[in-house]
């Protein structure tokens, strides 16, 4: 007891004469060797996301493990501050930390098996709720529970701490600063933490405006928040009692007057209950962003410069105090929510229905507008209402769904190559669905060169376009043939190279077996991907890509926030967008030449700005219509629309045939497979007035210009034989029947246009068949004499001849001498057509 009641008397002297050298025992060497030097950490304190209304930023949404705000010292009601001194520790002013009188006290109590809970002053309470903070702080959850455990230990050793460190408390900082800081550190129930953040729960008012009933109220909480919290109604006669008592020692202590005191007590206990709601709910109830909002959150919880791992990047998050400035643009927002709720609603009979339309900007990748058919909410029990936590404009890794096959719209990433390869839009290609040979695909990283040997079948869905046709027509019209036709100029590798840098990939691991990329996200490498888009995607993906056609090349990985700012005003670093060139300049033009006239002449009409804006877009539509697109862009705004199955009808599910289903059966007469042809515009109707936009720049020269090359000369040549030539030289044919000709019989006679005519590449050459029956008029006829040429021509096999005098008389035959023939030498006629000797008659 003697050492004890040294060290206490060491603790219970001021400052200026603590640990002086006339106090020195072994009980004070005991005391010194304790910790004396506490450093308040930051508290924890609620993130915030905003999102962008013109130039203001309107908050969305706020994440917290502690719901707290500090405030300072004239922030506080004075009634506040004098009911906790009352209560707490009459003597907080005159004491250096540790309170002398009441220590003496606890250590009596401890002696007759009491604790020293009494011995607490005001200044060790605040620092137990340091320590308890800093514990709090940890993000393991192990870790963080013994660690509260410890701060929360009520021992001698435990006691004798929080008295050295008051003491330091003390010396560092004002009374007032400690009172203001145990005011903002200390519990006021549930997750409600500091005098600011309960004034508004429990009274929705601020610190500050407190009345004197209220503040007494508040403070008796602290004591003990489970039995004082005020938002459990039998709760409410003990808050009562014990805001009563503290009322009573302000009065004792002369801060109230007794018609304050009298007043206050007959007030009744009134709470007005005022959650401050967080997490995404908010965001979604309030602006249709709950998904997006996810999303903002799954990009922290992946940026290392929150910390090592996940768990602790979303502690940090939730802690730290951060005012996240979001990209999201409020109008943008509100016209795609609008739209895409109006299309597609959140439940359909027969069909695990889906809809989504995200929209970028283009040449930064900041995300302007995330919204889908289904609200946002992860409380599984509103799944069956329609809500869903799964966000279907984003990858899985994102807390998005595992993609949908995004069809016709990866026709424009073959186009890109096809322009880069130094082809023209204007060249004709077969356009035909058709066999072809899988060794006709040339891929330079696989096996021999080529993708695969024998044959394969392929179909177009638009059957009312065929033969050959421009690469133009190919893209506006969609066209599969036309497709294959470029790729076997191509090489398969290049084409899905650049599809990678393009940004492209799976929005969830690759499941087939048979395919080189399975358990990956990289792109299936075959032909049909090159026009039928077979590997599922992200909205938020295709968007992505469309933007670098629709800024000069130029591909920018998402980024869903502007700026952080930390507590205390300073910018917090986070991953930005990393930008690159997939394309030059003159390659994006030119394919966004091509996706212009594919809105101008094809079948993306829908896609054509009300205002005048040049737009470029791409429609894909997947097998029975199960995914339905546009994508395309502005030069400012990229935007990619989504409209299909989620996944299979869940009330087939476990059913052998259970699959995914055609969208043409919902909705009538352009219901769900033209929804995405409305929602798209509607969209960017909102982004052209927003953002205007301009053209896309020049194309490539040879991007427009019609390659010309030379008829080869198939005269002579076999059918099959004539064909071959022309193919290699990637010429289309067409059988133009037979002809008389001097060819042998069956093989070509001539072709149309001639050998060795100049026509664009890939132009369709007639091919006409020889029947035998003509042949070429002899030459060397003039100076014969008629009777001479007569016999030459009989013998080539001409069996009409006549002759004619030029000035007039009768012919000698045998002497008159030819002048001119008709058919002229070397004119290819028919055996029985008549040829005419003109003959200089004597």
């Amino acid at each position: 007891m003697s050492a004890i009641a040294g060290i206490l008397v060491t603790a219970a002297v001021t400052p200026v004469v603590a640990l002086s050298g006339a106090a020195a025992t072994s009980a004070v060497s005991i005391f010194e060797n304790l910790p004396s030097n506490l450093k308040p950490g930051q508290l924890a304190e609620p993130s915030t996301l905003y999102a962008k209304q013109g130039d203001k930023n309107v908050k969305i949404a706020e994440f917290y493990e502690q719901d707290r705000i500090p405030v300072g010292w004239d922030d506080i009601s004075p009634y506040v501050k004098d009911a906790l001194v009352a209560i707490e520790d009459p003597r907080f002013y005159t004491h250096g930390g540790v309170d002398a009188l009441a220590a003496s006290r606890a250590v009596l109590q401890n002696a007759a098996g009491g604790n020293m809970s009494g011995a607490s002053t005001i200044t060790m309470q605040y620092v137990r709720n340091v320590l308890v903070q800093e514990s709090t702080a940890v993000p393991d959850p192990e870790e963080q529970e013994a660690a509260y455990k410890e701060a929360m230990q009520q021992t001698m050793d435990r006691k004798l701490k929080e008295m050295k460190l008051a003491i330091g408390v003390e010396k560092k900082f004002t009374k007032d600063e400690i009172l203001t800081g145990y005011l903002n550190i200390a519990l006021f129930g549930r997750q409600v933490y500091g005098i600011e953040s309960a004034a508004h729960y429990y009274y929705n008012t601020t610190a500050k405006d407190l009345t004197l009933p209220q503040a007494a109220s508040l403070v008796g909480i602290v004591n003990q928040p489970t039995a004082y919290q005020l938002d459990i109604e039998e709760n409410i006669e003990a808050n009562k009692t014990r805001r009563d008592l503290i009322l009573g020692q302000m009065l004792k202590h002369g801060k109230i007057t007794q018609a304050q005191h009298d007043e206050a007590v007959a007030t009744p206990v009134e709470p007005k209950i005022t959650p401050r709601v967080q997490g995404c709910a908010a965001a979604e109830a309030t602006y249709g962003l709950g998904h997006f909002c996810d999303y903002v959150q799954n990009q922290m919880k992946k940026d290392e410069s929150f910390g090592p791992d996940a768990q602790t990047r979303d502690f940090n998050m939730r802690r730290g105090g951060y005012d996240i400035y979001t990209t999201v643009d409020l109008d943008l927002q509100k016209a795609a929510t609008d739209a895409v709720r109006n299309e597609v609603p959140k439940t359909m009979e027969g069909i695990d229905v889906g809809g989504a339309t995200v929209s970028t900007e283009v040449g930064t990748g900041r995300v302007l507008a995330m919204a889908q058919n289904r609200p946002y909410s992860n409380d599984e029990a509103l799944t069956s209402q329609g809500y869903t936590a799964i966000n279907y404009s984003t990858d899985q890794s994102d807390g998005g769904s595992s993609g949908f096959q995004v069809g016709s719209t990866f026709k424009a990433i073959t186009l890109a190559e096809w322009i880069r390869t130094g082809h023209s839009v204007r060249d004709v290609v077969n356009v035909n669905g058709r066999t072809v040979q899988l060794q006709s695909f040339s891929a330079s990283c696989m096996d021999g060169g080529v993708y695969g040997y024998g044959p394969w079948e392929f179909n177009n869905d638009n059957m009312g376009v065929r033969g050959n046709q421009s690469v133009l027509t190919a893209i506006a019209q969609s066209l599969n043939g036309g497709l294959v036709s470029m790729q076997q100029q191509m090489d398969l590798c290049d084409t899905f190279a650049l599809a990678k840098k393009l940004g492209l990939h799976r929005a969830s691991p690759a499941t087939h077996p048979d395919f080189a990329n399975e358990g990956t996200l990289e792109l299936t490498m075959n032909p049909s991907n090159t026009f039928g888009g077979t590997d599922e995607m992200s909205p938020l993906t295709m968007a992505t890509a469309f933007g670098a056609f629709a800024g000069k090349g130029k591909v920018c990985t998402p980024v869903a926030i502007d700026s952080i700012t930390g507590p205390n005003g300073e910018a917090v670093p986070f991953k930005k967008s990393e930008c690159s060139e997939a394309l030059s300049p003159e390659v994006a033009a030119g394919v966004a030449y091509a996706l212009e006239y594919t809105i101008n002449n094809g079948i993306a009409g829908h896609a054509r700005s009300q205002l005048g804006i040049p737009h470029l877009a791409k429609t894909g539509t997947t097998d029975e219509y199960i995914d339905n697109w546009t994508v395309g862009a502005s030069s400012k705004v990229s935007t990619a629309t989504w409209v299909g199955n989620v996944g299979p009808n869940p009330q087939c599910l476990g059913q052998a045939d259970c699959k995914r289903v055609d969208t043409r059966n919902f909705g009538g007469y352009q219901g769900l497979t033209a929804a995405d042809s409305r929602i798209w515009p509607a969209v960017m109707y909102v982004a052209d007035e927003k953002f205007g936009g301009e053209g896309f720049g020049d194309p490539a020269a040879t991007a427009l210009r019609q390659t010309m090359v030379n008829v080869p000369n198939v005269t002579g040549k076999s059918f099959d034989e004539a064909v071959g030539i022309l193919e290699n030289a990637r010429f289309a044919y067409r059988d133009g029947g037979e002809v008389d000709s001097a060819a042998p019989k069956g093989t070509i006679a001539r072709t149309d246009p001639a050998a060795g005519e100049a026509t664009g590449l890939g132009t369709e050459i007639t091919l006409y068949r020889s029947r035998g029956n003509a042949a070429k008029v002899p030459g060397g006829l003039g100076g014969m004499t008629a009777k001479e040429a007569e016999s030459a021509l009989k013998s080539a096999g001409f069996s009409s001849v006549s002759t004619s005098c030029t000035g007039g008389g009768k012919v000698d035959s045998g002497k008159d001498k030819v002048e001119s023939v008709s058919p002229a030498a070397g004119e290819e006629v028919a055996l029985n057509s008549r040829v005419t000797l003109s003959v200089k008659c004597s």
